[in-house]
C-alpha cells in the first residue's frame, strides 16, 4: 500500500509547540494515514508512542550537523532544507508504522503536562520537582552506593546531604519523589477545580498508597524481579537520606528545615503471588504537603517538568536538566562555569573525569537532545561554561526579531 503524503511542519516548528499541542498534531497525522487505510475511527496513539514521535521529531540528525559551518548563506540555506527534508521523511516512516501498530486506547488528557496510567489508583498527573532542590543534585550520580556526605555551599544556602549504612538516595530512587509529589500536585489542582464548580471537596490526604506497577511504569522501567526487588531498597534510602538547609539571607524565599526525609514512613501492604511487593503506603511529610497543598499564597514551591523527564537515563543529564528548567526561567537562557557545575553535581569522581562525562553528554545531545534545551560547553571569563537554552523561548525570540 503507498503510504500517505504527509504535509510536516520543521522541527523547529514542531519544538515550539507545547506538549498538548505536540500531541494532537502527531494524533491529527496518524488519523489522517488510518483514514488513508480505510480506518474511520482510529484509536489514539498511547503515550509510549507520542513519546517516542515527539523526541524523535525534534532530533537532529548526522545531516544537520555540518550545514552551519558553510559560508555562503545561500549554500547554508539550501544545506538546512534538504537536512530538513531528510530529517522529515524519516518521521513520515515513524508516523506510519506507529499508526500501523496496535495502539492501546487511553483518553488524551495531558494539558498542562499530564501521563496517562493504566490504573485507576493514580491519576493523570504533571510531573512535578520541588523548586528549592532543583539547583543542585539531590542525589547521588554514581553507580556505587555512597553513604557519605554531600555539602553544597551556595551563595544563598547551604544545602547538606546526609546518607546512612543504606546510602544516599539516587536519581532513579528520586523519580519516586517527583511520582509523589506530581501525584499530589495533581489532587490538588482537581480540588481547586472542583471549588470553581461549588463543590465541597476535601483537601488531598497525607498517605499515597501506589502499587509497584504503578512506579515503576511511571518511571518508564520495564517491570522484572530485580526492579521489584530494588524498589524497597529505593524506599529505604528515600526515608534516611537527610537533608538540612541553612539561609544564608534573611530575605530568601528558600525554605529551611532541620534534617527533612524525601519520604515519611513507608510499608508494604501487600504482595503479589510472587511475593513481590505490590501495594505500598507512604506517607508524604510535612514540608512536602505544605508545598503543594498550603503553600503561603496559595503558589506551590514547585516546578513542571518535561513528560520525556524519565526518558533520560544518565544521572548526569537529569542533573543538567533539573538545573536547566530552574535557571533559564523566563530568559530562556543561563550558563555556569564548569567549576561551580562540578560543586553542584556532588560528584565523588575527579573534575577531570567529571569534565569527560559532561563533554560526552553535549556531543550527545547534538543527536539525542534533552527534552526542551540545547547545551552546548562555550568559552567563557574565568574558564569554560556550560550554556543552556530552551529551545521554545530561542525561537520566539528569533520569531520577535
Amino acid at each position: 500500500m503507498a503510504k500517505t503524503k504527509l504535509n510536516l511542519i520543521s522541527p523547529i516548528e514542531f519544538s515550539a509547540k507545547s506538549l498538548h499541542q505536540k500531541n494532537d498534531y502527531l494524533q491529527a497525522l496518524a488519523n489522517q494515514v488510518a483514514n488513508a487505510r480505510g480506518i474511520q475511527d482510529p484509536e489514539p496513539l498511547d503515550k509510549d508512542s507520542l513519546s517516542s514521535l515527539r523526541r524523535f521529531y525534534m532530533r537532529r540528525k548526522a545531516s544537520d550537523l555540518h550545514h552551519n559551518k558553510r559560508k555562503d548563506p545561500e549554500l547554508q540555506a539550501a544545506m538546512q532544507r534538504l537536512a530538513d527534508a531528510i530529517h522529515l521523511g524519516e518521521v513520515s516512516n515513524l508516523i506510519h508504522h506507529e499508526a500501523n501498530a496496535p495502539i492501546a486506547a487511553f483518553a488524551l488528557h495531558d494539558q498542562d503536562a499530564q501521563l496517562s496510567f493504566f490504573t485507576s489508583e493514580i491519576h493523570d498527573a504533571p510531573l512535578k520537582d520541588d523548586v528549592n532542590l532543583m539547583d543542585v543534585a539531590p542525589f547521588s550520580m554514581s553507580k556505587i552506593i555512597r553513604s557519605d556526605k554531600i555539602i553544597y555551599k551556595l551563595p544563598d544556602c547551604v544545602i547538606t546531604i546526609q546518607g546512612t549504612d543504606v546510602g544516599i538516595i539516587t536519581a532513579y530512587d528520586y523519580d519516586i519523589f517527583i511520582l509523589m509529589v506530581s501525584q499530589l500536585s495533581g489532587q490538588m489542582r482537581q480540588y481547586r477545580t472542583d471549588i470553581k464548580k461549588g463543590l465541597r471537596p476535601s483537601l488531598p490526604p497525607r498517605i499515597f498508597r501506589p502499587s509497584a506497577i504503578d512506579i515503576l511504569r511511571f518511571c518508564k522501567r520495564t517491570p522484572g524481579g530485580k526492579q521489584y526487588a530494588d524498589l524497597e531498597k529505593a524506599l529505604d534510602r528515600l526515608q534516611t537520606t537527610q537533608f538540612k538547609i541553612t539561609n544564608l539571607t534573611p530575605t530568601e524565599k528558600r525554605r529551611e528545615a532541620e534534617g527533612f526525609t524525601l519520604i515519611g514512613r513507608y510499608k508494604v501492604i501487600s504482595h503479589t503471588t510472587t511475593n513481590r511487593v505490590d501495594e505500598i503506603e507512604i506517607e508524604i511529610p510535612e514540608w512536602v504537603y505544605q508545598g503543594v497543598v498550603t503553600a503561603p499564597g496559595g503558589t506551590p514551591s514547585i516546578l513542571t517538568l518535561n513528560p520525556d523527564y524519565f526518558s533520560i537515563t544518565r544521572p548526569m543529564a537529569k542533573f543538567i536538566y533539573r538545573l536547566a528548567r530552574k535557571a533559564c526561567g523566563m530568559s530562556g537562557f543561563a550558563e555556569y562555569g564548569l567549576k561551580t557545575l562540578y560543586q553542584r553535581s556532588g560528584s565523588a569522581t575527579p573534575y577531570r573525569k567529571f569534565r569527560a562525562m559532561l563533554q560526552t553528554l553535549v556531543e550527545t545531545s547534538k543527536t539525542d537532545p534533552l527534552p526542551d534545551f540545547d547545551i552546548s560547553i562555550v568559552a567563557g571569563r574565568g574558564g569554560e561554561k556550560l550554556r543552556m537554552v530552551d529551545r521554545t523561548k530561542a525561537l520566539d525570540m528569533k520569531s520577535a526579531a
